[in-house]
């Protein structure tokens, strides 16, 4: 096997030596063991099993002479500067080394998140250093029962104060006028990982105890957490169609959720879905977005988008509506004009279904896996609502890899006519007939020639835009420290991938500058669940683990939405 060079005997001993023998037998200490054990997150390749460290120990000690290879392990790097003494430990970053080729099914590579940080995240930093309010007090049943279990707790923002608060229990501003109808509720973005494509994956779970990787295993630990976190509307990833179809979908419904699912074309045996809670909202429309083509040989995968508006149950309006929208776009990093593409057809999509009849957007929520770092062209394209992306390389666009072997420049146009989208990321049918009802009746002798004009002079423009101006729910660094926050992790990679973007009100001190009132109604962020470092993860031997069973963490925030 794996360690064929070891004893029998010696392979074994990692499965029973904690049964049978007291700790003060493992370790040689010149003080007293604790008798609270954590599992550390790393081990030689040798070792068959993970150590167990005291979480209360002295610096000098030693394994028993017996063990041979375990001085080489004691002679590294380990001091007890390297250790937190908190809730779990927090292990030097591990060596992410890429090893060749991955299938193509399925890549997660270690991208070059860990560099110096941008004037993104100055600016971002110093923003929540101002409105974020940290709940010190963290609900020990929902969140630390497990052994091993990642600490996560709740940041609150601010609206009125910039000073810091301490709250017990999730609470939130209540300090609007009598003109202001408001409605509050929470939503998870959660790629919950599909049994086929870890399956297919599997050298990206080396690092994991076999047991915790059966589906057997896995779904009633996601069950568990979707139902202490209790998020009104789930966006889930990588939702296999037979699981969804036998357990998942009667599972949630028994939580008093609606579902809504969309499967991968071709053979691709999984998709998103988008369940809500039916006490709080009702179902408008859904939306299901294809990204695959047959007559358009870029559009040549399988991702899919789902977009759905629903209407709030309380304390609204007739008329008020939230589209949200779910999506897992392409992993390849080397294809980022498919990635650019696929975005444009999903917000296409909702900028077909948000309006109002004022014409203004009612407020949107996107959520998914976008296999985009922070900071890249797309993800700032999402941002900012346009992108120059003239001389860019198809590499460079979701900034995965921090040296990208893909160096063709995009063209332009990235996509063909025949998609039927703008560069203004609408449908062209719908943008002309908004063009008329503008008032071109003036030009009504000649309506071909100006539209003519109109693509013609697009097909020259390196300029993608779109009309929603977007916040994303995190920093995705920390301010404390700069150091990143992690939504995936697995044997190759810890990096972000995973985002909620919301359309924010002009008064909402955590999104980030030059969101515009331009919506029938805005969403307000009022708190989140804050994400943790690549170090956290280690300790409790990355993801997934015998608590989290997902390579993906979940992302969880709180809105409010305000009508005028």
């Amino acid at each position: 096997g794996r360690h064929s060079m070891l004893p029998r005997h010696v392979q074994r001993l990692g499965r029973d030596w904690i049964t049978h023998w007291n700790g003060s037998q493992i370790l040689t200490l010149n003080s007293p063991v604790s008798s609270c054990m954590r599992w550390a997150g790393h081990y030689p390749p040798w070792a068959s099993f993970p150590l167990p460290i005291s979480a209360d120990f002295s610096a000098n000690w030693r394994f028993p002479p017996f063990l041979g290879p375990w001085r080489q392990f004691q002679n590294r790097n380990w001091h007890l500067d390297n250790y937190i003494q908190s809730c779990c430990f927090h292990l030097p970053n591990p060596s992410m080394k890429s090893e060749g080729e991955e299938p193509l099914t399925k890549k997660r590579r270690l991208s070059g998140q860990d560099d110096t940080s941008t004037p993104e995240q100055e600016t971002n930093t110093s923003n929540q250093e101002e409105v974020s309010c940290l709940s010190i007090a963290q609900n020990e049943e929902k969140h630390g029962s497990k052994k091993g279990t990642i600490k996560r707790h709740w940041e609150y923002f601010c609206q009125q104060s910039k000073t810091m608060k301490i709250a017990e229990n999730k609470v939130s501003d209540q300090s609007r006028t009598g003109s202001e109808a408001t409605f509050d509720f929470t939503v998870m973005s959660y790629n919950i990982l599909s049994q086929n494509l870890l399956e297919d994956n599997s050298h990206l779970y080396k690092h994991c105890r076999q047991r915790l990787l059966f589906w057997t295993y896995r779904f009633p630990n996601i069950l568990q957490e979707i139902k202490e976190l209790d998020a009104d509307v789930l966006c889930l990833q990588e939702v296999q169609e037979d699981h969804y179809r036998t357990e998942i979908k009667s599972s949630l419904e028994s939580l008093g959720y609606h579902c809504e699912y969309k499967m991968r074309t071709g053979r691709k045996p999984d998709g998103c879905a988008i369940c809500f809670k039916t006490s709080k909202f009702s179902l408008i429309s859904s939306n299901p977005v294809e990204f695959f083509r047959r007559d358009i040989p870029l559009l040549d995968r399988d991702n899919v988008g789902l977009v759905l508006v629903l209407r709030p149950r309380f304390h609204c309006k007739a008329s008020a509506a939230i589209c949200i929208a779910n999506t897992h776009l392409l992993y390849n990093p080397r294809r980022g004009d498919i990635k650019l593409t696929q975005l444009a057809m999903l917000l296409a999509e909702i900028a077909s279904v948000a309006p109002q009849k004022d014409g203004s957007f009612c407020p949107i929520i996107i959520c998914g896996d976008f296999n985009s770092v922070p900071g890249s062209p797309l993800y700032r394209f999402i941002k900012e609502g346009k992108l120059n992306y003239e001389g860019l390389a198809i590499g460079k666009v979701s900034g995965q890899e921090q040296f990208p072997r893909g160096q063709r420049i995009l063209s332009i146009p990235i996509w063909p006519k025949k998609l039927g989208i703008s560069q203004n990321c609408v449908y062209e049918i719908k943008q002309q007939q908004k063009e008329e009802n503008a008032g071109e009746k003036l030009e009504a002798a000649k309506p071909d020639n100006t539209q003519e004009i109109l693509i013609a002079s697009e097909k020259l423009s390196s300029k993608l835009r779109h009309h929603f101006k977007l916040s994303s729910v995190y920093s995705h660094y920390f301010p404390e420290t700069g150091i990143p926050e992690v939504t995936t992790c697995h044997s190759r990679s810890a990096v972000t991938v995973d985002y909620i973007f919301y359309s924010a009100a002009n008064d909402d001190t955590a999104a980030q500058p030059g969101a515009e009132d331009s919506f029938y109604g805005c969403l307000q962020l009022l708190g989140r669940l804050a994400l943790v470092t690549e170090k956290d993860l280690w300790t409790v031997n990355g993801l997934p683990n015998e608590s989290n069973s997902s390579d993906h963490l979940p992302l969880l925030a709180e809105f409010r939405l305000i009508e005028r």
